[in-house]
């Protein structure tokens, strides 16, 4: 919990300094997740998954990350809280003896 709040507080900081909170509302957050998804996306496109830039990758999807944290703080979400409950969640809908080894989703198990 605390590197998450580490990692929160110094992306505030951040963001404060250069004045930005006032383009970081939700919806604008989720829209910049959401295009931070689509270049880590692009790093893969028309190669393996091996042959992906690993530092490109790297680069994306601390910027994923970034963004989903500014999100969760805007609305006061606990990041390890809301991960641990959607874990428990998952975990109902794909239960071991029918989940194991398929990539069925959990209305096809």
């Amino acid at each position: 919990m605390k590197d998450i709040q580490e990692i929160t507080e110094a992306l505030i900081q951040f963001r404060n300094e250069r004045d930005w909170n006032q383009f970081h509302n939700p919806k604008d957050l989720a829209l910049a997740l959401s295009v931070e998804a689509g270049e880590l996306l692009e790093v893969f496109l028309w190669k393996s998954a091996g042959d992906a830039n690993k530092e490109k990758v790297k680069e994306e999807l601390a910027d994923v990350f970034a963004f989903g944290f500014l999100l969760a703080d805007k609305y006061g979400f606990d990041v390890k809280e809301i991960i641990m409950e959607k874990i428990i969640r998952n975990g109902e809908k794909y239960p071991v003896e029918k989940s194991k080894g398929t990539a069925k989703k959990y209305n096809e198990l």
